[in-house]
């Protein structure tokens, strides 16, 4: 399933949590940590779980609660309730800041004791989440690993700047750590919605990184990485004959072939795959 796009709405905010799946991102995240006030967290869980166990809300993509390790047991007593029974459609649970590979585990242990099972998105955005993101990938549960920026450079002391130096080492690692584990890599947001052009910018330059998708803050943005993450026609028809190549070759028992005049290698058809995987389509 494509995780090209995932957009945040505040959890004390059900007008806008109605209003999200209209944006068309692939995945939706109720918001329990910075986006609500200490004050308001109590009456966040109440509105996303009325959202969340109201039959006609279904939308067509992915839906997640993002939660703290530090209120998790609070945070799915009151979206899950205490025994777990509240009827909610829920996809996956976003953990912040988180650190280590326990941190995933302890998750997992917190939901199970409700009588749950849920894939967890790792949000890694702290210098110890960074250093650790090859065990966090390889935990069970976890589906993607997500890179957060903005918090890494609070973490570090870093200065932001528009070119990114300064979390390149960072974001390169989260998104190896995850293909080392065949999982998604979800990129940091891009703070400014109104900058189409640098958003484009950042979400193309991600892509050739590896990422498979990237955050969003507004629904306006969500667009723009939809389209900056689905292969265009010319690469979709490209993989095609690369992968129809392969599959004739295959009955011919031929190990090598050529398609077009270009020698075709083990790497060229996994960069074919890839490509219709991202475009939903088949040889």
């Amino acid at each position: 399933m494509a995780r090209r796009s995932l957009l945040f709405s505040p959890g004390d905010k059900p007008e806008l949590m109605r209003k999200a799946p209209s944006a068309g991102a692939d995945v939706l995240c109720f918001d329990l940590e910075d986006a609500v006030a200490p004050a308001k967290k109590s009456v966040a869980r109440e509105a996303v779980r009325a959202v969340l166990s109201d039959p006609s809300f279904d939308p067509d993509a992915e839906v997640l609660v993002r939660v703290a390790a530090e209120t998790v047991g609070d945070d799915l007593d009151g979206v899950l309730g205490s025994d777990g029974e509240a009827d909610v459609r829920l996809d996956g649970l976003m953990l912040s800041k988180t650190g280590f590979a326990s941190d995933v585990r302890d998750v997992d242990d917190e939901l199970a004791a409700r009588g749950w099972t849920l894939p967890i998105f790792a949000l890694v955005e702290t210098a110890r989440g960074v250093l650790n993101a090859p065990d966090i990938a390889a935990e069970g549960p976890t589906t993607a690993l997500v890179f957060g920026a903005e918090d890494l450079a609070a973490d570090v002391g870093a200065t932001r700047t528009p070119e990114g130096t300064e979390v390149l080492y960072a974001r390169e690692k989260v998104v190896l750590s995850a293909a080392a584990e065949g999982i998604d890599a979800i990129d940091t947001v891009h703070t400014d919605f109104e900058d189409e052009a640098g958003l484009r910018e950042q979400t193309e330059f991600a892509e050739t990184l590896g990422y498979d998708g990237k955050m969003a803050i507004h629904p306006a943005q969500v667009s723009v990485i939809n389209e900056s993450f689905t292969p265009p026609r010319d690469r979709v028809e490209w993989a095609k004959k690369i992968l129809r190549a392969r599959d004739e070759a295959a009955a011919a028992a031929s190990g090598v072939f050529r398609v077009e005049g270009e020698m075709v290698d083990a790497p060229v058809v996994a960069q074919a795959e890839r490509i219709l995987e991202r475009a939903g389509e088949s040889v």
